[in-house]
């Protein structure tokens, strides 16, 4: 079985050069190929010696996920549909704009952390996805989207950012998801701004350290609730890293991220947590950590057929909610929906999931003695 190259960064691929015999530079030549002009011929690699890819084609290969489905929204979003092999599929989401294309890349088959408004969570578990499985999805969005064409000095890079807020939480598959990050930020492959790469977490303390150190790049933080009660069940890793803590770990990691602030992502859930008085417990909660913050409107699905039991905030109540914010100065932006026509909105990406932790079948168990989520709730919906 042939290595797929798109699975190591600048360091593992000059390495496994030198264990077949090959000078580093020639790892620096083939992520120029890879990841610049997004080739995965080993013949269309012209300034490469016959000899070494003659040898490339019988001993590696270059591969990303293969594509079950390709979707494309009315607003120009592009959603992505990839197999990730034993039955699992995960999703990747192109959003155009004016200034920009941002890529939203997937980590894990699934997510373990199963926050209550989130469709990835309901799909349970698989496993955590490879360094190619992660970069192969920048790789093939430039590639389909006419990256690379051009000459050897000015390659097309459509991608400008890339946001880590697909299916799975990036920190519980951490050292796959830094040697990703590594090949994005790498001049040699992307040469993307740390300032242009953000990752979101749902708030895995230990991990947002290990970042920091390892490779910081912009942080944002899933917070939605602004107290441990509501975000214990609406963000269940709460009850292992709670508020305190995570924003202790907030102040941490801008010791040495690339922007001054963080960003606090909050799903705005009609009558969950979107009253004034919730407004202005973020505010104290805050206080202490540089921040901004993006309300984003709840995109609802469906669970077995039937629709998930929370609302999207109304517009004049988030409108309020963001003036107290705006008010208390703190910078806050309202996200705009996107491409939630095919499914690719904030919250909505699914993928399909064989879940090992058996998530469904656990549900369907305990239905019949199950307390409804809306009576688990410290706000009703």
């Amino acid at each position: 079985m042939t290595t797929n190259l798109l699975d190591f960064d600048s360091e593992g691929l000059a390495a496994w050069f030198g264990v077949h015999g090959e000078k580093p530079f020639r790892a620096k030549q083939v992520m120029h190929w890879m990841h610049q002009r997004f080739v995965s011929d080993f013949s269309d690699m012209t300034d490469i010696a016959k000899s070494l890819r003659e040898k490339l084609v019988n001993e590696a290969h270059i591969a990303a996920p293969a594509i079950v489905s390709d979707s494309l929204a009315h607003d120009g979003t592009r959603k992505w549909l990839l197999n990730v092999g034993q039955g699992n599929a995960i999703e990747a989401v192109f959003i155009p704009e004016d200034d920009r294309g941002t890529l939203c890349v997937s980590t894990q088959a699934g997510c373990a952390v199963d926050c209550a408004f989130c469709s990835t969570g309901k799909q349970g578990f698989s496993r955590n996805l490879s360094t190619a499985e992660i970069i192969g999805q920048l790789w093939l969005a430039n590639r389909l989207l006419g990256g690379g064409k051009g000459d050897a000095q000015r390659q097309s890079r459509p991608i400008t950012n890339v946001v880590m807020m697909g299916m799975g939480e990036p920190l519980l598959n951490f050292d796959n998801t830094v040697a990703a990050l590594k090949l994005m930020l790498d001049d040699h492959a992307y040469g993307l701004s740390r300032r242009r790469v953000t990752l979101s977490t749902s708030g895995v303390v230990p991990m947002m350290d290990r970042l920091r150190d390892a490779c910081p790049v912009a942080l944002a933080v899933s917070l939605h609730a602004p107290d441990d009660a509501l975000r214990d069940t609406l963000v269940p890793l709460n009850r292992k890293y709670p508020l305190r803590e995570l924003m202790t770990a907030c102040v941490r990691y801008l010791e040495k991220a690339p922007r001054d602030f963080v960003t606090f992502e909050y799903i705005m859930l009609d009558g969950v947590n979107d009253t004034p008085a919730q407004a202005r417990e973020l505010i104290a909660l805050t206080r202490d950590v540089p921040c901004k913050f993006n309300l984003i409107p709840f995109n609802p699905f469906s669970v077995g057929g039937s629709l998930i039991a929370f609302r999207r905030s109304r517009p004049e109540r988030i409108r309020s909610f963001a003036e107290i914010l705006m008010n208390a100065g703190i910078v806050t932006t309202v996200r705009k929906t996107r491409g939630d026509d095919i499914a690719a909105a904030c919250g909505q990406l699914a993928g399909e999931v064989q879940d090992r932790t058996q998530r469904v079948v656990r549900l369907q168990r305990g239905a019949a003695g199950s307390v409804p989520l809306k009576d688990r709730l410290p706000h009703p919906i």
